[in-house]
């Protein structure tokens, strides 16, 4: 049986991952594609719902981006967000104009209980709450009031200068606020309904379960959409992809692609060789401690070999310092050097990658913006000599990547270990790479790591479950910048480091972690007094958006 699907279009917003994220909750698998993706393509993948994403065009405007209006009648569900509403009202005969006041940010919104997209969510709902609660959310404990006509009155999230000033005939309006007269709108038996907030972002009060409503009263979804399912599915589509052929492993020993090899290892066995390159940018030990888990001596039964590059590395990165030529690099480089390993291994036909869904969309995707190339997305270069590359978890978030890593039976502390980008210590050194910035931010990185492990695990004794403040990454990162110091009697002129720490269940978000005070001291302190070169430390507590949850 098919599996079914929820697509979404998407019309450069910024959001476009959480709407993704926020379905794929609710069991419903979910994909993101360009707005002008076509008809034909969109009627071949039959989904069972269509979600009109934001975007920062006016739909009267020079640059406006639309759908075709022939998407209204495909007989699919569909529902726009933001741009996406303002886009459905506009093609469908409504009025759409600048708003005489702009709405940004957490906004009072009246709505009609009798929608289905409203449905139940004054009613506290304890599954609700807990899936909330586990994505940083605490909207679950904040009942939802009626007035006295009946309406529901929930905080949203605005995000919009334009706004829906008439809607289209046939069509219902669901919600409003001082505003915005028309701040959900629908015809239900077109199936086509319309919001003018976010309700995929946590600022929107029941925004889940909207998007819940969506997908199951409207779309009629069943929820078939489960890590066992996707991880037995995956195994039956590798063997019949790759046949009798062989295939190389990209194995970096971070989690996306450790998850990938194993994955690849019940699909092919030893028709799988796993190729860890030491480039030279790992975290201090780490080349050693991979060797150790996936090695000969290791737990898992697998071709491994270790390339030792650090040397060939460095030169490439010689000089260089803008971020997106250096990930370019280093993209290109691991694969020359997979590529001359796949020769001596003979007859490969396959380089398996560990690249995940979030990779996919900061590279750019549709009309969004190219965030970052991620090595192993953006940063390939042009021409590859393999046959195929294989991505199994292409279509995973961080979180689904590690609920395949249990499912595939590896151990939980290899599954939930710190994320490591492809690129490593590469895209943690502001401006030029070498060997003497390299150490510096290894060994500043790995006092941060002790001291968080120590503070959390002495919590955990005391309290018996680990802190709220424990970050989900967290990592030392060596700043362009140098400072004039003092130490001891003398001057100096070192570096900064910078310490990064968020909370994120899907990497796509995340705010700066509220690690306690003393600890950051401590950090600060060691790092000052053990690591050569550095007299200054700084603490980031950019979220994300606006920054990413790496520097570069």
């Amino acid at each position: 049986m098919a599996r079914e699907m929820v697509v979404v279009l998407d019309f450069g917003g910024q959001y476009k991952q959480l709407i993704a994220r926020r379905v794929r909750e609710c069991n419903v698998y979910c994909e993101i594609h360009p707005y002008n993706i076509g008809l034909d393509k969109i009627k071949e993948m039959n989904p069972k719902g269509i979600i009109l994403t934001g975007g920062p065009n006016s739909v009267f405007g020079d640059k406006a981006v639309l759908c075709e209006k022939e998407l209204y009648e495909l007989g699919i569900p569909v529902l726009g967000i933001c741009y996406g509403a303002q886009m459905t009202a506009f093609l469908n005969g409504g009025e759409v104009k600048t708003a005489p006041v702009s709405e940004y940010g957490k906004t009072e919104t009246f709505l009609n209980p009798e929608s289905k997209l409203f449905a139940g969510i004054d009613v506290k709902d304890e599954s609700e709450k807990t899936l909330l609660d586990g994505y940083g959310m605490a909207e679950g404990d904040t009942a939802v009031l009626k007035n006295s006509k009946g309406e529901y009155i929930v905080s949203t999230w605005m995000s919009h200068t334009d706004y829906i000033a008439k809607a289209p005939e046939g069509f219902a309006i669901t919600a409003y606020t001082d505003n915005c007269p028309v701040a959900a709108m629908e015809n239900a038996e077109r199936k086509i309904y319309a919001v003018q907030f976010h309700p995929e972002v946590m600022h929107s009060q029941r925004g889940t379960q909207m998007l819940r409503n969506f997908v199951y009263k409207v779309c009629e979804c069943a929820g078939d959409w489960k890590m066992s399912d996707f991880v037995e599915r995956s195994i039956n589509e590798i063997r019949e992809k790759v046949g009798n052929g062989k295939a190389l492993c990209a194995l970096s020993g971070g989690v996306d692609s450790s998850v990938a090899a194993v994955l690849m290892s019940k699909a092919i066995g030893k028709q799988l060789t796993c190729v860890f390159v030491d480039h030279g940018l790992l975290r201090k030990n780490e080349g050693d401690e991979v060797e150790a888990v996936f090695g000969p001596d290791g737990a898992y039964d697998l071709n491994f070999i270790r390339v030792n590059a650090q040397d060939r590395f460095y030169e490439a990165l010689k000089g260089v310092e803008e971020p997106e030529q250096k990930r370019k690099i280093i993209g290109e480089m691991f694969i020359r050097v997979f590529e001359e390993e796949a020769k001596k291994i003979g007859a490969v036909d396959f380089l398996v990658q560990g690249t995940i869904y979030p990779d996919v969309v900061e590279s750019g995707i549709g009309e969004g913006a190219v965030i970052k190339s991620h090595h192993n997305v953006g940063g390939l270069p042009d021409y590859v000599d393999f046959k195929e590359i294989i991505e199994p978890l292409r279509m995973l978030f961080k979180d689904e990547v590690r609920a395949s890593g249990l499912e595939l039976g590896i151990p939980e502390h290899l599954v939930f270990r710190q994320p490591f980008p492809g690129p490593g210590l590469g895209i943690r050194i502001i401006g030029e790479v070498n060997a003497e910035k390299v150490k510096i931010v290894q060994d500043a990185d790995a006092i941060y790591r002790e001291e968080i492990g120590k503070a959390a695990d002495a919590y955990k004794k005391e309290n018996g479950h680990m802190p709220s403040w424990m970050p989900a990454q967290y990592f030392a990162a060596l700043t362009n910048m140098r400072s004039v110091g003092v130490m001891g009697d003398f001057r100096t002129y070192d570096y900064a480091v910078a310490l990064r720490a968020v909370n994120t269940s899907d990497f796509m978000t995340a705010d700066a972690s509220n690690i306690p005070w003393e600890v950051l001291q401590t950090v600060m302190n060691r790092i000052i007094n053990e690591v050569k070169g550095v007299n200054r430390v700084m603490y980031d507590l950019t979220s994300k958006p606006p920054g990413t949850i790496e520097l570069e």
